[in-house]
């Protein structure tokens, strides 16, 4: 861990609350905004959000699932992500949900046209805004808790509905 965390205090809540309190709420919020507020089906919010965790290797990232109405993506599905380009497992929505997170996360300069062809495709343009803005969420802070050592020491707190 490398922020002083005081004894006995939730290390997740000290440092996005306690520690910069005009900051730190205001990203929990949105982060518990793409959980709550998500109109993406499950599985192509998950292949997008599990691609960044392995990228990110934020580990409390990639133990979570997103949990919606009482179901999560099936146990195999993190392998399925981590092979995106030829699992039999995804539809387009999906497949192109990691390979946008994907491309995102380590070669956004490279998102040319026939990428954004493929998306317009199938995305409406409200749903590429929706992805865009939880991949970049799922990118800044799973890095965030990664980097700074928080995801070895902290649980992800229950999201209501998710």
């Amino acid at each position: 861990m490398e922020i002083d965390i005081p004894e006995g205090t939730d290390p997740l809540a000290h440092v996005w609350g306690a520690m910069v309190p005009g900051i730190g709420p205001a990203a929990s919020a949105f982060s518990l905004a793409v959980y709550e507020h998500s109109t993406l089906g499950l599985r192509e919010f998950e292949a997008a959000r599990l691609r960044v965790a392995q990228l990110n290797g934020c580990l409390f990232c990639l133990d979570w699932r997103t949990e919606r109405d009482g179901e999560k993506v099936e146990e195999e599905f993190a392998d399925a992500v981590t092979r995106w380009r030829t699992t039999d497992a995804f539809d387009e929505r999906t497949r192109l949900a990691a390979e946008y997170a994907e491309r995102y996360t380590c070669d956004h300069h490279n998102l040319d046209a026939a990428f954004w062809s493929r998306m317009k495709a199938c995305y409406s343009q409200p749903e590429i805004v929706e992805l865009t803005m939880s991949i970049g969420s799922w990118l800044a802070f799973g890095r965030l808790n990664h980097v700074l050592g928080l995801d070895s020491v902290c649980v992800v707190p229950s999201v209501p509905g998710s």
